[in-house]
């Protein structure tokens, strides 16, 4: 089988997941998931895999992530682990989206740019004078 790759998105951090035939390893950044911290993240990131099931038992999937947060991280790697899975196995698509539609679809939003003369800040109002 030819390894499928696919990639998910959040804010700053991108994931690439691979997707290949094997015992149901999952590697982040060469680390295993079940050691991967913290754990609450640990368990967004397993999400996919419990929804998949049995399939999640039979392929190995190794994600590497760039940029980003912590939780960013974590949930690009989601995406990007449940849109492999959906490639593999076109039946899970419809469990995944009714799930959690951030699992196959990016969330598009990033942060605002500061604005000029306002010390950074995207929203900030400008300073007024009154004489």
């Amino acid at each position: 089988m030819k390894p499928i790759v696919a990639a998910g998105k959040r804010k700053t951090a991108i994931a690439k997941a691979t997707l290949k035939e094997g015992k149901g390893k999952v590697r982040i950044n060469k680390v295993l998931l079940d050691s991967y911290e913290p754990t609450m993240l640990q368990l967004k990131i397993k999400e996919p895999l419990m929804i998949a099931g049995p399939i999640a038992n039979k392929v190995d999937i190794d994600v590497t992530i760039n940029g980003g947060g912590v939780s960013g991280q974590a949930d690009a790697a989601r995406l990007a682990i449940g849109r492999v899975l959906a490639e593999y196995d076109k039946k899970l698509e419809d469990p995944l989206e009714d799930y959690d539609r951030q699992l196959l679809v990016a969330d598009v939003r990033r942060k605002e740019p500061g604005k000029p003369n306002s010390h950074g800040n995207a929203r900030a109002k400008r300073q007024k004078s009154y004489r």
